[in-house]
């Protein structure tokens, strides 16, 4: 274990021992995973969770009076209170268990249907993933509002005077992800927020990307609404949550009809549910919030100041490595960035390099990363992102920089 590793408080070897997947190999060599970006790596206590779940309490919630559905029930209830904690909610009932951080997005989007009028305005970030930028263009076509767009700088940042602008009494809502996807920039959500409470919009902050790094407190930044997916937070794929102040909750309709999220119902007139389960038709990933729950906990137990820390240091040494190559630029090289590494070997296109990556068992992710607009600014046809973890290795660092020389000679 290196000096850094022992300074930050983690234990990388004792960590990586509880990651099953990180023991295979790929292509004959060992598996170095640098795709946390897309999806993270699972613990083994969150798959014994998963495993429990269905050997031993496997029962529908909130409906049935044996004790297989009150364990499972109990369970359930019991990760959304984590969640409640972990993110600071003011109420259990604000946090709303999704499918991920895409549908949180076009819940909201779909109750402000009934909310906008023409010629009301809404503002996105030229740095959102599509997930932030399909759902609003929705809303627009079936509203007639008005979609604007904070432009970015070439450093990747967005253009925050050009913001200030935008805003206006027709502002609405505004929507801005805390972390870019496919830089690791971190974006001003504070006083992104601030600026459009100023002006009565309401703001969503897409979190997909912070939550694995970093502990959001929504009561802090005071965010209308905020949505992640816990399979980017060591948690299973197929769940997330919306977060939402209980006032702007109670002022959406409910986003799907069925069971669960009714009241009373008669062919006459359905009346609905009380929060959170207003907006939680049908029988939810019962396994997949309970694990998420206990994600959390394994998040929490590392503790993200010692997470940040760590891949703080992962992301200094990374850069300064591949800085060395010539001919390599990096995207979004500024200070205020998590361990995510998005570059490019000049006359060489990014597939080609992840592909020979991946023959020496390096997985990376190329292309636009679900993010056209940021490669069209650059006029580039996408990028390779490294993107890093609290499990990664300052020695996986080496074997990807060594790996990516080794591309440009064969490529060049």
């Amino acid at each position: 274990m290196s000096a850094i590793e022992k300074r930050q408080n983690l234990d990388i070897t004792t960590i990586r021992k509880q990651f099953p997947i990180l023991n295979r190999k790929v292509n004959g060599y060992p598996l170095v995973y640098l795709d946390n970006a897309a999806t993270s790596q699972k613990p083994q206590m969150v798959i014994d969770a998963i495993v429990d779940y269905y050997t031993n309490y496997n029962a529908n919630i909130h409906r049935g009076v044996h004790s297989l559905s009150q364990e499972a029930t109990d369970a359930y209830e019991q990760a959304r209170k984590k969640l409640q904690q972990h993110f600071n909610a003011a109420k259990t009932h604000e946090i709303i268990f999704t499918s991920g951080t895409t549908h949180g997005i076009n819940l909201v989007a779909n109750g402000f249907t009934t909310l906008l009028k023409a010629g009301d305005e809404i503002i996105v970030s030229a740095l959102e993933h599509h997930s932030n930028i399909v759902p609003w263009q929705m809303l627009c076509e079936r509203t007639n509002a008005r979609l604007l767009v904070i432009p970015m700088l070439p450093d990747g940042t967005l253009d925050i005077d050009a913001y200030d602008k935008l805003l206006s009494p027709k502002t609405k809502l505004v929507f801005v992800n805390h972390i870019s996807n496919a830089l690791g920039v971190i974006n001003p959500i504070q006083s992104i927020i601030q600026k459009a409470h100023e002006f009565g919009a309401a703001v969503l902050i897409d979190g997909a990307q912070s939550c694995a790094h970093i502990k959001p407190d929504v009561q802090a930044i005071d965010a209308d609404f905020y949505v992640a997916s816990a399979h980017k937070m060591c948690g299973p794929t197929g769940v997330g949550i919306l977060y939402g102040k209980e006032a702007w909750l109670r002022k959406l309709p409910p986003y799907q009809g069925g069971g669960e999220m009714i009241a009373e119902v008669t062919f006459e007139k359905t009346t609905y549910a009380d929060l959170p389960h207003k907006f939680e038709a049908g029988t939810p990933n019962i396994c997949g919030g309970i694990a998420f729950g206990v994600a959390v906990d394994y998040l929490n137990s590392l503790g993200f100041e010692n997470i940040e820390a760590y891949e703080t240091k992962l992301l200094h040494y990374v850069t300064d490595k591949l800085k060395s190559i010539s001919g390599l630029k990096i995207y979004g090289d500024i200070a205020e960035k998590t361990a995510v590494i998005s570059f490019n070997l000049e006359g060489i296109h990014p597939y080609d390099v992840g592909s020979i990556l991946d023959k020496l068992g390096i997985a990376v992710r190329t292309g636009h990363h679900c993010a056209q607009p940021i490669m069209d600014y650059f006029k580039i046809p996408g990028t390779v992102r490294a993107s890093f973890s609290f499990y990664n290795t300052m020695e996986e660092v080496d074997s990807l920089v060594s790996a990516v020389i080794k591309a440009k000679q064969m490529l060049a």
